[in-house]
């Protein structure tokens, strides 16, 4: 409302009063988040999701970087260091840090280049699961029928089969075991969990309006379905493949713990663990260190996959 004072002497001047609004609209109400933006709007207050994000930051850059962390070679052996020196807390970052294993090898080295092996194979496995098991999903909840109760069956089939004990099997039979090699083997019987979730979620977005409305104008199956339903079935996929992320960083240390894993010329934690195992009374920190290193990753993984899926999944606020 204009201020008393100035109407009065408005009129008294015979100048025009100023105009009136006719109703007061009042502040404008606040845009409606979507689930993205929220889901984010929560992560950011989360102290479960900042502390595992920059692990898992510092984790990457040292897997892609990993001069950046240590000048010395994780290869270079030097029989005169053969044990030499313990752990040296007074050195940080040097390379007789952690000491030096059984072949004068740097631990420290070591560890900073084992962390390449240990997440790419991780990261490599969780997009090729991701990938073949979102597609077979979404092709068995979208057609139904018998196309769905093929896929189900060959689905259920392979949960059938332990996940390790299929994976010593399919690795044992290459003798040359790269990471590549690694990748496809766990991505061959790891696919099944995410297909399961990504069938779930198209058969239940299949009957929304929208993708009746697509439908009913036309649109062809593959807009459909990578256009109206992908979109829509991707938070609870995403949190699967997540959380399975630092299972497949342990199924790999694992394997290579068991000596069916990487190669003996690969740098990998698992395979630094297994070395140790046997010096385990005259040194334990070649044993304990690569350990800790692989606690410390999976562990990141699994709090960043439980933070999000607190925030993706309404049920769980």
């Amino acid at each position: 409302m204009p201020d008393k004072t100035a109407v009065k002497v408005a009129t008294a001047t015979g100048e025009p009063m100023p105009a009136v609004a006719a109703t007061d609209a009042g502040p404008a109400p606040a845009k409606a988040r979507s689930l993205w933006s929220d889901a984010w709007h929560d992560l950011r207050r989360n102290p479960l999701f900042l502390i595992s994000a920059v692990l898992i930051v510092f984790l990457l850059v040292m897997s892609i970087w990993p001069g950046l962390f240590t000048s010395a070679s994780p290869r270079d052996a030097d029989l005169a260091k053969h044990y030499l020196g313990k752990p040296n807390w007074g050195h940080f970052f040097a390379p007789d840090w952690l000491g030096y294993d059984v072949q004068g090898r740097s631990i420290y080295a070591r560890v900073v280049y084992g962390a390449r092996a240990s997440i790419s194979v991780g990261v490599g496995v969780t997009i090729c699961v991701t990938v073949l098991g979102t597609i077979i999903g979404m092709i068995a909840g979208y057609f139904g029928g018998w196309t769905d109760t093929l896929l189900s069956r060959l689905t259920d089939i392979f949960l059938g089969i332990p996940f390790l004990l299929g994976a010593l099997v399919v690795l044992n039979s290459f003798t040359d075991r790269t990471v590549i090699v690694v990748i496809l083997a766990l991505a061959f019987l790891g696919w099944t969990q995410i297909a399961r979730v990504a069938r779930g979620a198209v058969i239940t977005i299949k009957q929304a309006d929208y993708v009746v409305a697509a439908k009913a104008l036309g649109a062809s199956t593959s807009r459909i379905l990578f256009r109206h339903i992908l979109p829509n079935a991707l938070a609870p996929i995403i949190v699967v493949a997540t959380i399975a992320l630092g299972g497949y960083i342990a199924a790999e240390a694992t394997l290579s713990f068991l000596g069916v894993g990487l190669g003996d010329t690969a740098v990998s934690w698992g395979g630094d663990v297994a070395r140790g195992r046997e010096q385990l009374r005259i040194a334990p920190h070649t044993l304990i260190i690569p350990s800790v290193m692989v606690s410390i990753t999976v562990l990141s993984f699994l709090m960043f996959g439980d933070a999000v899926r607190n925030a993706l999944d309404p049920k769980l606020r």
